[in-house]
């Protein structure tokens, strides 16, 4: 059964305004370590500490541990901000390129596309790994392993000279850059719980959803004065960058005796006994639909609105990014006014109802039901759509989370695999007939939608639960 709303420090009974090394009148002399916002840092013994001067008044130790513990909470948000950001910036800074790489490369678009796919199966498969991996052997060394392997990978990519070797070194690199998706979930799961960790999940997507809106925007400016091989060496700067980062700041969060200590075996019994909780299920394949929803049109947009509607890749950018702008301010709606106050599950509903509709009414101007729409029409569909996954997207990961304190890696795993292997089945879809219809993208959404919203209901059945799991307030 999951656990209420609060933090880690909160249900250990820590004050949180406790400085990570401060010695608490009243004890034994012993530090605390608290295990929430500042205890993301201090878990690492070499971690600079910092201590109160001896006769400080209590108001002002209080105060002064308080802005400490601030600091250090805005530190991690950040830095698991910038490693969920990773994904959309490896796959929409290459978006605008995706008809020069079909151009320069004499490959054929459905082609050029599976070097999404490829990118997509990688970071599924990668999870698969490295989710045990940061249950066993913690957070930090299969974290950092990975980001240096990303690195390489993109670097390689920049000088592929066929189709061929990019889509494999895209593959290379979607293994690597699992590690920083599956961990800084984990991250988030080790810290917080319930509702917070909900909030948690918000406030990232108000950070890794700056990703999507620069991404397309930088990819699109490169490509003004470079080629599309110039888009990866950008990707190898910012791989370079978070490494360090990561490397500097972010220390361990989950100690030695939580650690799992059996092999593949283990991890393998661990996943199936997640994946017998059908409620953890139903939230996980639900999530996963909904990503494909949102994949589908990744994958299917800069061929829909530069190829079919004209748009330049400027054009194409600002409206990927102002879809992504609708994303992060309902993301943070969801964070801030309605988390805590409406059921989680009564929120993911209506944000999968929402999903659906947009899907069939884009479907329904593709076919032609309304006449000959132009771009307007049909990019208002595409920002309801993808406006309304900041209600799906933190609220699945969230509640399914909230089961499965006991393996936060491996279900993190789960969650990120299911998703990212559905998007990589429904990438090649958009495509099946060519570039001059949008039909096969509409298609592809109605269906996943669909599918999402019967595996909320008849696997999760939030009616049963009302009142009873944490989400539920």
């Amino acid at each position: 059964m999951p656990e209420s709303g609060g933090s880690r420090a909160q249900r250990a009974d820590v004050p949180g305004d406790i400085p990570p090394s401060g010695n608490c009148p009243g004890t034994d002399g012993a530090p605390v370590v608290p295990h929430g916002d500042a205890g993301a840092l201090a878990v690492d013994p070499a971690a600079p500490q910092a201590t109160a001067p001896a006769g400080l008044p209590g108001p002002a130790l209080a105060g002064a541990a308080a802005k400490a513990t601030r600091r250090t909470g805005l530190l991690v948000t950040l830095v698991l901000g910038g490693l969920t950001a990773l994904p959309p910036l490896s796959m929409d800074m290459y978006l605008p390129a995706l008809p020069a790489v079909t151009d320069s490369l004499s490959a054929p678009a459905s082609t050029i596309q599976l070097t999404l796919t490829a990118c997509l199966a990688g970071m599924a498969l990668g999870q698969l790994v490295v989710g045990p991996m940061s249950d066993r052997w913690g957070r930090r060394t299969p974290l950092l392993l990975g980001m240096v392997v990303y690195v390489l990978a993109t670097a390689i990519c920049a000088l592929a000279p066929t189709a061929g070797l990019l889509i494999g070194f895209r593959l290379l690199q979607g293994l690597a850059g699992a590690a920083g998706i599956v961990i800084a979930r984990a991250v988030v799961r080790d810290l917080y719980d319930g509702v917070e960790m909900a909030r948690f999940f918000s406030t990232l997507m108000l950070i890794s959803g700056v990703a999507p809106i620069v991404a397309p925007l930088i990819g699109g400016q490169v490509l003004r004065i470079t080629d599309w091989r110039g888009i990866f060496v950008v990707l190898t700067a910012v791989g370079i960058v978070l490494t360090l980062v990561v490397w500097k700041w972010l220390h361990e969060t989950l100690p030695p005796a939580d650690r799992h200590t059996g092999g593949v075996s283990d991890a393998l019994r661990t996943m199936r006994g997640l994946l017998a909780d059908r409620v953890f299920t139903g939230y996980m394949v639900a999530g996963g639909l909904a990503f494909a929803v949102l994949f589908a049109y990744i994958s299917a947009s800069p061929f829909v609105v530069q190829e079919i509607y004209g748009a330049s890749p400027q054009t194409f950018s600002l409206l990927f990014g102002l879809n992504s702008i609708g994303l992060i301010i309902v993301g943070q709606i969801n964070g801030k006014l309605l988390v805590g106050r409406i059921s989680l599950d009564k929120v993911l509903g209506f944000g999968l109802a929402v999903i659906v509709l947009a899907a069939v009414a884009l479907l329904l101007m593709t076919l032609g039901v309304f006449g000959e729409v132009g771009l307007f029409p049909v990019a208002a569909g595409l920002f309801v759509l993808m406006s309304a996954m900041g209600l799906a997207m933190p609220n699945t990961n969230a509640q399914a989370l909230m089961r499965t304190k006991h393996a936060a890696g491996s279900a993190s795993a789960l969650l990120g695999t299911s998703s990212f292997l559905i998007g990589a089945v429904a990438s090649p879809l958009v495509g099946i007939a060519g570039e001059d219809t949008a039909v096969p993208m509409a298609v592809v959404q109605v269906v996943c939608a669909l599918a999402a919203v019967g595996c909320f209901l008849f696997l999760c059945r939030p009616w049963q639960r009302a009142g009873k799991d944490a989400g539920a307030l």
